[in-house]
């Protein structure tokens, strides 16, 4: 049941959203009486949608591009922030910068959704989904997000959808930056890039730091006094060559070096603020990939990944329960060793068939590695694939797109997926329909095959069906842009751990254990608005707003209850205001409904709303001051059960960019 107070967020939400439609045409109209010039904006190209450039204009697939402009604007400094105001995802942290966090979306499972850096998949080999939590968002270049049934191009992981995220390329004369930044909980965060283009050569390389302290992982206002610490460095680098006959190399590396102090969530006796409890986290993520055009109709693009992580917990020296009052050593179970290991060939040709057809075929090897020391030794799983995909462009108008996939698992045996879209785009009026249908899948991970006394060697993939309609709508040279649309998922053989005595009896002697005996169904509409309200006025240098409201209906078709941690109601709106050319000022509003933590309609959680308040002055072409007030309004509220956020905090910083002398090519002429 919603308070009133709630009930007016998300009316306020709605109304601001949409019925500034109805209002922004005038403002818009006088805008133009004031500047002659039309305002041009460039159509983003999407490549994860099709795996082939493809422009946004003509993509009939749900898709979500955040740019370093869309970042820089708010001042955000991690994954989670850049990624929480996207529309039908949901994305929380366990305890705030450096913990655990995970995104789903349109009711799916963070196991169900496939993530990956420069090509390479960072979702765990033994857990399944991909940990957000230890990314910062410096030297990215762009995260689209890809809504629905992926696996026809993506494979296993991607039934719920895509993250992909990309590096810096280097272009331009070479241009070094540092950073340097302060704030609440002793927040300290420093680094700096280097990126340009010499010759046929472009680079772009980053490192950076972060270390936090005096903010407790478990909610200090539920009674914890214990202080927890962050401490995060990051590396990245992108390189890359373009080649004779049109060809381009690129390779790119990451690194993350985590260690975050942590708590204990648990039900039973806590939860509990734990003394000297530890997360390291370690990370090593390569990619190459070469791209080479054959002749004017067929080109070809090979991708070699790997992505590697050592994870090792320390279950700490005592803890103090929040819910007795009581103190107690922490049980050993708490500490592991785990060592996870992701690798991924994949060849893709493409041919062009005069203007209207593309079609790709290509082949995919995944493997997956992981142990856990003490627990289990090194397990596999691994697969080899064939896709083909036909995509047709008629007038610039009419889009189509269809495919099907081929998996063989060593593992879940073989599994055939297929995805077609279609799509109209009426350019006299900048109307596009467009809709798809897909299925997926998901296979078992490590450690519900193999965990001793857990896994189940017998589990068979999860599966998928997706369906979603919409309507995008663009007016006036593009500075408005509006989408409403409708999504249905129903997913089957869902693996759940459950009790059975018999049917758990040869996998383990505890009577619970990993069985495909989950399904459930998820429902539910997305909408975005998109103004330039105004732009080049005197006192006005832009005005722009940016919203989405997502309603998501789930429900767990073996309890009849809505899926854990899935709120019906989520929306966003951010505002930006540059009065001058040097400054900018965005406040966003982030609104998410109740939920509930497990299944069953378990231990609910209240509705919340958060405001949040960006500010950036270009003192002059090199040296650019920032701030960021999160929680503008100090509320009081968990993104998940236990787990604390931050109330009011303030942080701020500089950022400086100089061009580096470089030698020119060219000799002085003689004289």
């Amino acid at each position: 049941m919603y308070s009133c107070n709630h009930r007016l967020i998300i009316n306020a939400l709605g109304f601001l959203c949409w019925s500034l439609a109805l209002f922004v045409p005038s403002i818009l109209l006088a805008a133009d009486d004031s500047h002659s010039e039309d305002v041009q904006q460039l159509d983003p190209v999407v490549v994860t949608a099709t795996k082939t450039p493809v422009p946004l204009s003509h993509i009939t697939s749900a898709v979500e591009v955040i740019t370093t402009e869309d970042i820089l604007r708010r001042n955000d400094r991690t994954l989670v922030e850049a990624l929480g105001l996207s529309k039908g995802t949901a994305i929380f942290s366990s305890g705030g910068p450096g913990t655990t966090s995970s995104i789903r979306i349109r009711g799916g499972q963070s196991e169900q959704t496939l993530v990956l850096i420069d090509g390479a998949i960072i979702n765990s080999a033994t857990a399944g989904g991909a940990n957000l939590g230890t990314l910062t968002t410096d030297n990215i270049e762009s995260i689209t997000v890809l809504r629905g049934a992926q696996s026809m191009l993506w494979g296993a992981d991607a039934m719920g959808g895509v993250v992909d995220i990309r590096t810096k390329r280097g272009d331009g004369k070479p241009v070094a930056r540092v950073f340097s930044e302060y704030g609440s909980f002793n927040s300290i965060r420093e680094g700096g890039s280097l990126a340009g283009q010499l010759g046929p050569v472009d680079f772009s390389v980053a490192l950076s730091r972060w270390d936090m302290s005096k903010f407790s992982t478990i909610n200090y206002r539920r009674g914890a006094a214990e202080r927890d610490a962050v401490r995060n460095w990051q590396g990245s680098s992108l390189i890359g060559v373009n080649t004779p006959w049109d060809g381009r190399l690129e390779v790119s590396f990451r690194w993350i070096n985590n260690d975050v102090d942590i708590d204990n969530s648990s039900t039973f006796g806590g939860p509990f603020d734990v003394y000297k409890a530890k997360s390291t986290s370690r990370q090593y993520i390569y990619s190459g990939t070469y791209h080479q055009p054959i002749t004017d109709w067929w080109d070809q693009k090979i991708t070699v990944a790997q992505s590697r992580e050592t994870g090792i917990t320390q279950a700490g020296t005592n803890q103090f329960s929040l819910s007795t009052g009581l103190m107690s050593v922490p049980s050993d179970f708490g500490n592991s060793d785990i060592r996870t290991k992701s690798n991924r060939i994949e060849w893709q040709s493409n041919f062009y068939i005069g203007k209207p057809f593309i079609v790709t075929v290509g082949y995919q090897f995944r493997e997956q590695l992981g142990k856990n020391k003490g627990s289990f030794a090194e397990k596999t799983i691994s697969s080899h694939a064939g896709f083909a995909q036909a995509q047709m462009n008629l007038f610039d108008r009419f889009f189509a797109t269809g495919g099907f996939r081929q998996d063989a698992h060593n593992t879940a045996g073989n599994k055939t997926t297929y995805r077609v879209t279609g799509g109209y785009l009426l350019k006299e009026t900048g109307t596009k329909l467009r809709s798809s249908y897909a299925t997926g899948f998901r296979t078992p991970t490590i450690n519900e095959l193999f965990f001793p006394n857990f896994g189940n060697p017998t589990l068979v993939p999860e599966t998928s069906k997706n369906f979603d309609v919409a309507i995008d709508q663009t007016l006036f040279q593009k500075r408005v842009k509006m989408s409403v649309g409708y999504f249905w998922s129903k997913y089957k053989q869902l693996i759940v751990t459950t009790s059975d005595p018999v049917g758990c009896a040869p996998f383990t002697i505890f009577n619970f254990c990993a069985q495909n005996i989950g399904s459930a169904r998820a429902k539910g509409v997305e909408a975005s608005l998109n103004v330039v309200v105004v732009e080049d006025l005197p006192g006005f240098k832009r005005v722009s707003l940016d919203g989405q409201y997502t309603y998501t209906s789930t429900r767990d078709l073996m309890t009849n209850t809505r899926l854990a941690r899935w709120p019906v109601h989520q929306g966003s709106a951010s505002l930006t205001y540059q009065p001058t050319e040097p400054l900018s000022l965005t406040g966003t509003v982030r609104y998410v409904g109740s939920r509930f933590s497990t299944t069953g309609n378990q231990q609910p959680l209240p509705d919340f709303y958060i405001f949040n308040l960006a500010a950036t002055y270009q003192v002059n072409a090199h040296i650019e001051v920032y701030t960021r007030v999160e929680n503008l309004a100090d509320r009081k509220y968990e993104e998940v059960l236990f787990f604390g956020t931050p109330g009011r905090s303030v942080w701020g910083g500089v950022r400086i960019n100089f061009e580096i002398p470089v030698l020119s090519s060219e000799s002085p002429e003689s004289t």
